[in-house]
């Protein structure tokens, strides 16, 4: 392998792997973490970080449903009653991504996670 994949490889397995570690502890990762990661180290624009993001948090968040489940953690019902009104939020979400600047997607996300950073130094 050359030394620019390579380096490409352990910079996406190092994204893969703090994502898995966050989602095992907190229920988060995917966005949160994986899409910034992949504009800053990987040159990714919004929406091709987003989408990878997307396709990442299916393997994420199977294998993390089924460890905390195998503990006992998971109300299949609640997360299907959350999982199914939120397909309807995905198709509304994606819509309206693909008609924002990218440069608006990214203050959007931003001010999300200064939001989610206040009230969790608040609480």
């Amino acid at each position: 392998m050359a030394p620019m994949a390579r380096r490409r490889t352990l910079t996406l397995a190092a994204i893969g792997t703090a994502a898995g570690l966050l989602s095992g502890l907190f229920g988060i990762g995917g966005g949160v973490l994986i899409v910034p990661l992949l504009v800053l180290w990987c040159g990714f624009d919004e929406r091709l970080a987003t989408g990878t993001s997307l396709a990442a948090i299916v393997v994420i968040a199977g294998v993390a449903a089924a460890v905390h489940g195998a503990y006992g953690n998971v109300h299949v019902q609640e997360g299907v009653f959350v999982g199914v009104p939120a397909v309807a939020g995905v198709l509304i979400g994606t819509s309206l991504q693909q008609r924002i600047s990218t440069k608006a997607i990214s203050l959007i996300f931003a001010a999300l996670l200064v939001v989610v950073a206040a009230d969790l130094l608040a609480g």
